[in-house]
């Protein structure tokens, strides 16, 4: 699968979800139907915690993306959606709190028990990613 994590967002304020997101990209060569993924979030070497699944989902193209934000669009006080770019794709998660709490989170999205992305939060770099470490 050619699902990939992009960018990973944390929110200037724990309570403005609407500016924390997670940034997915298809770089395949076919469609990607998003009904079912699971997110799901862990520390390094610990059990992934679902934070939901997508449903209805979205369809992806080859070469979309689309913008997973945390909070809800028509909450005020979760702060300020990101502007729309072209050609992004914006996609609520309507959670309460906040995903990216703390560098090294692993960040998995998948489909039944396949994962199709991985990302680990590095806050300290401009695109939120750090490479991930395998664990023995």
């Amino acid at each position: 699968m050619s699902l990939v994590f992009r960018s990973l967002h944390a929110a200037s304020k724990p309570d403005l979800l609407n500016e924390e997101w997670l940034l997915l990209e298809n770089t395949g060569p076919g469609v990607l139907n998003a009904a079912g993924w699971s997110v799901t979030v862990a520390r390094q070497g610990q059990r992934p915690r679902p934070l939901g699944t997508l449903s209805p989902g979205f369809i992806m193209q080859p070469g979309d993306k689309v913008r997973l934000i945390t909070g809800s669009p028509g909450k005020k006080s979760l702060g300020t959606p990101p502007t729309d770019e072209a050609g992004v794709k914006l996609y609520y998660l309507f959670l309460r709190e906040p995903v990216l709490a703390r560098p090294g989170l692993v960040l998995r999205i998948a489909l039944n028990q396949a994962e199709l992305a991985r990302a680990v939060f590095a806050p300290d770099r401009q695109d939120g990613l750090s490479t991930p470490t395998t664990t023995t």
